[in-house]
């Protein structure tokens, strides 16, 4: 037996004979020779114990939270199992042991699109999560004028609207007139997203088109809850939920952007958001692509490395006008420090000292509101989070500098995060910063596609796209990177305008997850076409740029390595982009 949808070393203990396992330590695990059944670990959706039951009444199971189930099979049912459409991927037990723009071109879109295969999206969904988009652009309707959005879910009118709906709008036959309480896409991002993975170029008679342009489009207008003027990322969970349950209902591939990203949290893929995401990544036949943020040159992270009995400073420059803002310390929580800090007036150096509960510490016209955190079931990280709160108006303005003592045996380190560069003025960062682990959250999550950003101009890789790798485990992330410097796209007026950001380098590799999909699972050329094998097609595509020396990098991530040159000029060895 082979299965893609089992492990290879399931496949493998199912294709050789029992006398033959009987012989190896690992391949007869799980097998009751008695009764002639195997114990296999199944990740699954829907329900699954129906199915058995009406199906394979003789097999029994422990129903496991998360989706999760130990199957006990007989050998003959196995494959007719593990073929079952609710299950979506199966393992057997292991033993445990006791131990301590240019974008199009640049992006190789062109031939794809009208080469041989001449793949378009077409049968593949794209989902784009964002801030909406602008139904009435020419670019996401049909030649006869009719929308190519499927779904648009809308969290600030609290509606969802189906095609015919849309379609009732774009005729003005909608009785409410106007948008008929469809909120449009006030800041124009989302419309770019959409355009780069998915438009058809109908207004610049195909120059501008997007990657996967005859896909279908589920599309979710994120609400903003508040006066803040951002979606929280309880909205984008709603979202995502939303969409992947539209794909489960239509039996659909998709593949779903995700431009958004925050800064709080371990940045190691523990926190909900990113399990969450991984957790609705496994589903079905589905590719997430998020974009690695625009942190990596704002100054928002440090990371201080500490030795035994030396202190290290880190500077914090607040910059006037700061209205509050909020700072993350995380450490391993057996490593040994003490941590101090020293306002911007010169006055007495203050010591950070764990308490119960919230410490306050008045410094100035600012309070510091610090919690001491603990290990969590999710997370063996301590954080030490602090609040800078203005007494008055504005948080104190100039230099907080942290010094680190190592009180241990060994060097080590902490990572401190600033909000987003978004959420606090130009000035305030830190001024011993470093550009690595500047990922934005979720694309610290493991299984979503990462994206960083380049300028496919100069070929240069863009100091703004946010860096590898996650912390502590120290995941390679990004995935690979696309251009993310000027890239034409759909704007709010009709139009095209350039964008910047890796917000646009994603859904050019949406787009390209959708083309991949289309030949595999559309086409049938590969039923199995989603989820980690789109990721590893997409590393093993990418190719290197000339301003880098070495792959994969926290920049932009796989390489695939082709033909060797020697290059008499700089006396080395220079891989050649084909």
């Amino acid at each position: 037996m082979e299965d893609q949808k089992a492990e290879n070393l399931l496949n493998l203990a199912l294709s050789v004979p029992e006398e033959t396992r009987g012989r190896t330590e690992e391949l007869n695990v799980g097998y009751d020779r008695v009764e002639r059944t195997w114990e296999i670990i199944v990740k699954y959706h829907g329900n699954l114990e129906s199915t058995l039951n009406e199906q394979f009444p003789g097999v029994s199971g422990t129903y496991l939270l998360s989706s999760f189930a130990i199957l006990r099979v007989p050998e003959r049912d196995v494959p007719g199992v593990i073929a079952l459409p609710e299950i979506e991927y199966a393992e057997k037990p292991k033993r445990l042991f006791f131990a301590l723009n240019r974008a199009r071109a640049a992006s190789c879109f062109l031939p794809v699109q009208t080469g041989t295969d001449g793949l378009t999206g077409k049968g593949v969904l794209v989902a784009v999560i964002d801030s909406g988009i602008d139904i009435f652009h020419e670019d996401f309707r049909n030649e006869d004028g009719t929308t190519r959005i499927l779904y648009l879910d809308d969290q600030i009118s609290g509606k969802t609207y189906e095609r015919r709906e849309i379609n009732e709008i774009l005729r003005g036959e909608n009785k409410s007139g106007g948008t008929g309480g469809l909120s449009l896409d006030t800041s124009g991002h989302g419309t770019a997203v959409a355009g780069i993975a998915a438009g058809n170029g109908r207004t610049s008679g195909g120059r501008y088109r997007g990657a996967a342009y005859e896909s279908e489009l589920v599309i979710v207008r994120l609400g903003i809850p508040d006066s803040v003027g951002f979606p929280r990322t309880t909205e984008l969970m709603r979202g995502m939920d939303l969409a992947v349950r539209k794909a489960l209902e239509l039996g659909r591939p998709m593949a779903v952007n995700l431009s958004f990203g925050n800064t709080y949290g371990s940045h190691d893929g523990g926190g909900l958001l990113e399990r969450y995401l991984d957790s609705l990544a496994q589903m079905g036949q589905f590719v997430f692509v998020t974009g690695s943020g625009n942190e990596g040159d704002s100054g928002g992270h440090a990371r201080p490395v500490i030795e035994p009995g030396k202190i290290t400073e880190i500077r914090l420059s607040v910059g006037t006008y700061e209205t509050g803002f909020g700072m993350q310390i995380w450490k391993n929580y057996e490593d040994g420090m003490r941590i101090f800090l020293r306002d911007p007036f010169g006055g007495a150096e203050i010591e950070l000292v764990p308490v119960r509960g919230t410490d306050r510490i008045r410094v100035g016209e600012t309070e510091l509101l610090i919690y001491y955190g603990e290990p969590s079931p999710f997370n063996a990280a301590q954080e030490i989070y602090i609040e800078f709160v203005p007494e008055r108006t504005y948080v104190e303005s100039g230099i907080w500098t942290f010094r680190f003592l190592g009180t241990g045996d060994e060097e080590t380190a902490a990572d401190l995060w600033l909000p987003s560069a978004a959420a606090v003025g130009r000035d305030t960062e830190f001024l011993e910063s470093s550009p690595d682990t500047t990922l934005t959250i979720p694309s610290t999550a493991f299984r979503p596609v990462t994206v960083g950003a380049y300028d496919s101009g100069t070929g240069i890789y863009a100091p703004f796209s946010g860096r590898g790798d996650t912390r502590v485990y120290r995941a390679q992330k990004p995935d690979l990177a696309a251009p993310g410097v000027g890239i034409m796209a759909p704007d709010r007026d009709g139009g095209y305008s350039p964008v910047t950001g890796t917000s646009f380098a994603a859904p050019l590799v949406t787009g390209a997850a959708a083309l991949l999909m289309e030949w595999g699972i559309v086409r049938e050329n590969d039923p199995y076409l989603y989820g980690e094998k789109v990721k590893a097609y997409l590393r093993k595509g990418a190719r290197r740029l000339p301003s880098e020396l070495a792959y994969p990098n926290p920049r932009l991530g796989y390489i695939r390595e082709v033909e060797i040159e020697y290059d008499p000029v700089i006396k080395d060895v220079d891989r050649v982009t084909k």
